[in-house]
């Protein structure tokens, strides 16, 4: 067993709250920019003195809707700001915040709205507050979702329908449910977005969130989030992870922009020139493939630059590791491709970029090494819902690729006998919400959360993944693989868009392939395909093969010949979200995709 622990450098009051800290920094730095935000084709900024009249306003008007203290308030939108300013003044009305994912169907939110017993429901757009008004019907609650009386619209004004509905409720109201909220009590119902099974609502308390946001701003990494620094958020709030780095730098006085559309985010980077960017794994892909395929699509000089850039900076990156650090050739290379390439991708992402948070699951060390290389430094985390996000992350001046660094401060992670990841400390869960069952299974008897995944400690206190515990593919020979690492090499492929390896109890290991749509475009151009022709013919494609087997092995040269990819099939479609295949945060629901998938995996163990 092994076990480390990283001391706090914080303490939370029995009354303190993320609400009572942004209250106290409002009297303090009323001045302080803490959102920018827009507002008829322009952007604004918003003073922390007013984001907090604003939070007061809106408090206001939940109240006059009748949302007493603990009750729950549903918010289903896709990342803005007013989705910020209603989390604050649910805290401020005393209530607990529900997130749903905007993506969610109408089965999904049922489940949600029903099993907490959601008051009052907050969308975005119409078809957010139609889903959510099926469970409403001629202002009477449906059975099943009964408690749930109104849904209003940020569309439909909803900011303005309540600061005009709580006018006459006085200040004096929302400062006594403020004083009467301790760090112990609930403030947010998240909901598992899991691989499997029915959504579990964690149970997170106002202790939770501040102390993982004061876990941030304590570790080196959070030395960002001061007061003149920008950061753009644009994973989906109802993320635990884009939700507390929301948090902390709010509370950290940095000035944060809201973004949601994904298509447009190299120009959106371009106009905020944020110095933090967090994003998940698959953003950073995206990134390094659309480089990529930008730099080679045109054959030429780009095409033969971009490969010996590309090399030329994880051999950089991975000398920054050793001793002797990077020698005087690779020093001058560097120098050279930063004029021609690496310049252009930090441009491409806003020019101040001094670092970013990579979290939500497990990105490429070789991907990691590239934008380290060109000097963009990219730390990546580990946590999950049930401790609000990071429990650990990694940094400066002891950064290792490879792991998710240390415990953040207050916590401690250790290794059972079986080398399943145990954790407890202040970001730790409260358990599941009306299900103690689930709850008892998730904790050790001595209190430390079970992760599920696999990992082990270095002499340094740095957590390495290693696997998932319940993923773990054994072969017909007896061999166990873990899929994980294999995945993420194939998902930083440009061509890649999805990958799951199979093999449990065959004769060797598989994997499905997915194509990203994007990249196509361009393959399909170079190569003198015709734009309508259909993935299942692409699929027969010899080049488009030959580039996938390249992949694949990049992939096998990381793992022993018995544990390396034998045969591949390209899917006709990709894994998505309605389908189910695919969370928010595009992890892949392995079941959900071997039931859809099944006669694809089937041919590549039946056909010869």
């Amino acid at each position: 067993m092994q076990e480390y622990s990283s001391e706090a450098l914080y303490t939370i009051g029995e009354s303190e709250t993320c609400l009572t800290v942004l209250r106290e920094n409002a009297l303090k730095r009323p001045q302080t920019i803490l959102y920018s935000r827009p507002r008829k084709f322009e952007w604004v900024d918003v003073r922390a003195d007013e984001f907090l009249r604003e939070v007061y306003d809106v408090a206001k008007g939940l109240i006059a809707n009748g949302v007493e203290p603990g009750d729950r308030v549903a918010l289903m939108s896709d990342t803005r700001y007013e989705w910020s300013l209603l989390d604050f003044a649910i805290m401020a009305a005393g209530a607990v915040s529900v997130p749903i994912y905007p993506s969610s169907s109408t089965s999904q939110c049922e489940w949600i709205v029903e099993d907490s017993g959601a008051k009052l429901g907050i969308a975005e757009k119409s078809g957010h507050a139609t889903r959510l008004r099926t469970f409403v019907k001629d202002g009477e609650p449906v059975e099943g979702t009964a408690h749930l009386n109104r849904v209003l619209s940020f569309n439909e004004d909803a900011v303005g329908t309540l600061v005009a509905e709580g006018k006459d409720v006085s200040d004096d109201v929302v400062e006594e449910r403020i004083a009467n909220t301790k760090s112990s009590d609930l403030a947010s119902l998240v909901y598992t977005s899991g691989t499997t099974g029915r959504p579990k609502g964690c149970r997170l308390l106002h202790s939770n969130w501040l102390g993982e946001a004061r876990a941030i701003l304590t570790h080196p990494i959070g030395g960002i989030a001061v007061e003149g620094n920008r950061t753009l958020t644009f994973l989906p709030l109802a993320h635990v992870l884009s939700r507390a780095v929301s948090l902390a730098a709010t509370l950290g006085g940095a000035t944060q922009s809201h973004w949601a559309d994904m298509s447009t985010l190299v120009p959106e980077f371009q106009r905020s020139q944020p110095q933090l960017i967090l994003g998940v794994p698959r953003v950073f892909e995206k990134v390094h493939a659309g480089v990529k395929t930008k730099a080679t699509e045109g054959g030429g000089l780009g095409a033969k630059i971009f490969p010996l850039a590309e090399k030329a900076a994880v051999e950089y990156s991975k000398a920054l590791d050793t001793a002797s650090g990077p020698t005087v050739g690779q020093k001058i290379k560097r120098t050279v491709f930063d004029k021609l390439v690496y310049g252009k991708v930090k441009a491409a992402m806003g020019g101040e970029l001094q670092y970013c948070i990579s979290g939500g699951s497990a990105l490429n060390p070789e991907l990691m090494h590239f934008f380290r290389g060109i000097g963009v430094r990219i730390y990546e985390g580990y946590g999950m819902t049930e401790t609000t996000a990071a429990i650990a992350v990694n940094f400066e001046p002891d950064n290792i690729i490879g792991t998710v660094g240390k415990p953040v401060g207050g916590n401690t992670i250790r290794i059972a006998d079986d080398g399943e990841i145990l954790m407890k400390g202040t970001v730790v869960f409260d358990g599941y919400w009306g299900n103690e069952t689930a709850t008892k299974e998730s904790f050790t008897e001595d209190g430390f959360v079970i992760s599920g995944d696999l990992g082990e400690l270095l002499p340094t206190g740095h957590l390495k993944i290693t696997g998932r515990k319940k993923e773990i593919i054994v072969t017909a020979g007896g061999k166990n693989v873990s899929p994980g690492p294999l995945e993420d090499i194939l998902r930083s492929a440009p061509l890649i868009s999805q990958a799951m390896v199979v093999g449990d109890n065959e004769k060797f290991i598989g994997t499905l392939i997915t194509l990203d749509e994007e990249a196509l475009v361009g393959w399909r151009k170079r190569n003198g395909i015709n734009a309508d022709t259909p993935v299942k013919e692409l699929a027969k494609n010899p080049v488009l093969r030959t580039e996938i087997q390249d992949a694949i092995n990049e992939a096998n040269d990381t793992v022993s010949h018995s544990e390396g990819i034998k045969k591949f099939r390209i899917c006709a479609r990709d894994f998505t979200e309605d389908d189910g295949e695919v969370t928010p945060s595009m992890k892949v629901k392995r079941h959900a995709v071997s039931k859809n998938f099944a006669d694809d995996i089937a041919w590549i163990y039946t056909s010869k």
